[in-house]
C-alpha cells in the first residue's frame, strides 16, 4: 500500500517522510503532541479548545450511552466539519458575476460534449462552490467511504478484551469508541479542509462526492490552477466545466458507475486486517484510571497499535477501484479532447498539466491516499485514454460508450496493458461478458457477486 490509510497511525506522519517541505501541514504524532489527535504543529488554540470540549462531552454522555443512549458512531463528523472549516478560515463569497460565468461555460460545454459522446447531459445545475460550501457538499459521502473502516477499528477494540473485563468495561468502551471517533474526526477535518482548497471541481479525484447533477468549480482553486499559465482564464474555466460536465454524464446515465466506485473503496476497508497483537498487549496493560490524565489519552491514542495488514481481497478491492477511476480519467480525457480539442487551441496543453498535476501526487492525490489508502498510477491513466481513443477510432463514439452499459463489459486491468484484443471484441461484437451476467441473475440471488467488472475481466 502507497500510505497508511485513513484511521490508522504509525507514531509518525507517513506524509512528512514522503513529502518532506512539501507538505507544510504534515506533523508527526511522536514529536507533537497534538498529533496524537490528528492535528498538525500549527492548529489554533481554539481549535484544540474544541478537543478538549468535545472529550468533557465524550465523559459526560459516556454514562447515558451505557445505559440505553444512542452512540455518536465511529467517526465524528460534526467534529470534522469544525476542523475543516476552521482551518478553511474566512471565504469570501462568490461574486454574482463568476456563478454566471461558471454556468455559462458548464452551459457551452454541454453543448460541444454532444457532438462528442452518445451518453446525454447529465448537470441540472450549475455553481460556484467555495471550500467551505465543497465540506458541506461532500461530507456525506465522505461519511461512506470512511464509515466501513472506522467502524472496524472500533469493534477490535472491544474484541480483544478479556472476556472478565467485557462485563465492567461498558462506559469505558463507550469512552474508547468516542474517543476514536474524535480521533478519526479531526483526522478527517483536518484532510478535508486541506483538499478543499485544492480540487478545481466536485469531481476532481475522479468520485461522485456532490449531489447528482450538479456541476461545481471552485473559483479559488480554479485562479491558483491558473497561474503561470498562458492560457486565458476564460479558455480555462471551458476546459474545466467541459470536464465536470463529462463526469457528470457518466455517473447520471451509467447507475450501476457510483454504487461500484464506492462499493470498491467499502470492499478496501471491509479487507483490511488489523494486528491484534499490539491492541492485545494494549488492553492487557491498560489502567481505566488514566482516562483522567489528557498526557495519557494522547499517548493512548498516539501508540499505533492499529497496523493494517494487506489481504488478497484488499488487493482485489484496490486494483478494481484503481482500473475503475483511471477508466472513468482516461474516458473523460478523450471526450473533453474531442469536444474542445479544435475549439480551444490549449486543450491539450491543460491536459497535460492536469496529467503531470497528478503524476507528481499533488494534494488531492496525497490527502485521497491517507484516507483511502490509494494513489491512482498515472501509467494507468495514460493506458487508460490510449485505449479509449483507439476504440473511438476503430469502433466509433457510439460503441465506445456502449460499453459502459454493464461493468462486465468493461476494460480490465489487463485490457489496459494488451487493448488489441479488448477492441477487437468489441468490433466483433463480442457481448459474453454481459450475457454471462445475466445468466447469473437468471440462476437467483447471490450467484452474481457485487463489485465485478474492471480488473475482474
Amino acid at each position: 500500500m502507497p500510505d497508511v490509510p485513513f484511521g490508522f497511525s504509525s507514531g509518525e506522519d507517513p506524509e512528512h517522510e514522503k513529502h518532506g517541505k512539501k507538505d507544510p501541514d504534515s506533523g508527526s504524532g511522536a514529536s507533537d503532541p497534538l498529533g496524537a489527535f490528528g492535528l498538525s504543529g500549527d492548529f489554533g488554540m481554539g481549535d484544540l479548545g474544541q478537543i478538549f470540549t468535545q472529550l468533557g462531552q465524550m465523559f459526560s454522555s459516556a454514562g447515558s450511552v451505557a445505559t440505553g443512549g444512542k452512540a455518536s458512531g465511529p467517526v465524528n463528523y460534526e467534529l470534522a466539519r469544525r476542523v475543516a472549516s476552521s482551518s478553511i478560515g474566512f471565504v469570501a463569497p462568490i461574486p454574482a458575476s463568476m456563478t454566471k460565468a461558471i454556468a455559462d461555460a458548464v452551459h457551452l460545454a454541454e453543448t460541444w460534449l454532444d457532438g462528442a459522446t452518445a451518453l446525454p447531459a447529465g448537470t441540472s445545475k450549475a455553481v460556484g462552490w467555495s471550500p467551505t460550501d465543497w465540506v458541506d457538499n461532500t461530507l456525506q459521502t465522505w461519511k461512506r467511504l470512511c464509515d466501513p473502516m472506522a467502524e472496524q477499528i472500533a469493534t477490535v477494540w472491544a474484541s480483544s478484551l478479556p472476556d472478565e473485563a467485557k462485563s465492567m468495561a461498558g462506559p469505558l468502551l463507550a469512552m474508547m469508541s468516542q474517543m476514536g471517533g474524535m480521533a478519526f474526526g479531526s483526522q478527517l477535518g483536518q484532510a478535508l479542509g486541506r483538499l478543499s482548497r485544492e480540487v478545481l471541481t466536485s469531481t476532481d479525484i475522479g468520485l461522485p462526492l456532490g449531489p447528482k447533477g450538479i456541476a461545481a468549480i471552485l473559483p479559488d482553486a480554479l485562479e491558483s490552477f491558473a497561474a503561470g499559465l498562458e492560457q486565458p482564464r476564460s479558455e480555462i474555466l471551458t476546459f474545466l466545466a467541459a470536464r465536470e460536465a463529462a463526469h457528470h454524464r457518466l455517473f447520471g446515465h451509467v447507475p450501476w458507475l457510483s454504487s461500484q466506485l464506492l462499493g470498491a473503496v467499502e470492499a478496501y476497508a471491509r479487507g483490511m486486517k488489523i494486528d491484534m497483537s499490539g491492541i492485545e498487549e494494549l488492553a492487557r496493560d491498560f489502567n481505566p484510571a488514566s482516562l483522567s490524565d489528557p498526557a495519557a489519552i494522547e499517548s493512548l491514542l498516539g501508540q499505533g497499535v492499529f497496523e493494517p495488514k494487506a489481504t488478497p481481497e484488499q488487493q482485489q478491492a484496490l486494483e478494481r477501484l484503481e482500473t475503475l477511476l483511471a477508466l472513468i480519467e482516461g474516458w473523460v480525457q478523450v471526450v473533453v479532447t474531442a469536444a474542445l480539442g479544435d475549439r480551444i487551441p490549449g486543450t491539450a496543453a491543460l491536459s497535460e498539466t492536469l496529467r503531470r498535476r497528478r503524476a507528481s501526487g499533488g494534494p488531492a492525490e496525497q490527502t485521497f491516499a491517507t484516507l483511502v489508502g490509494l494513489e491512482l498510477r498515472p501509467r494507468k491513466l495514460r493506458e487508460a485514454a490510449a485505449l479509449w481513443e483507439r476504440l473511438t477510432e476503430a469502433a466509433g463514439v457510439d460503441a465506445r460508450d456502449a460499453v459502459w452499459q454493464h461493468p462486465d463489459l468493461l476494460p480490465g486491468a489487463e485490457d489496459l496493458d494488451e487493448p488489441a484484443g479488448f477492441i477487437d471484441r468489441i468490433i466483433g461484437g463480442d457481448t459474453s461478458g454481459i450475457d454471462e451476467a445475466i445468466a447469473k441473475l437468471e440462476e437467483g440471488p447471490g450467484a452474481d457477486e457485487p463489485g465485478g467488472g474492471a480488473g475482474d475481466n
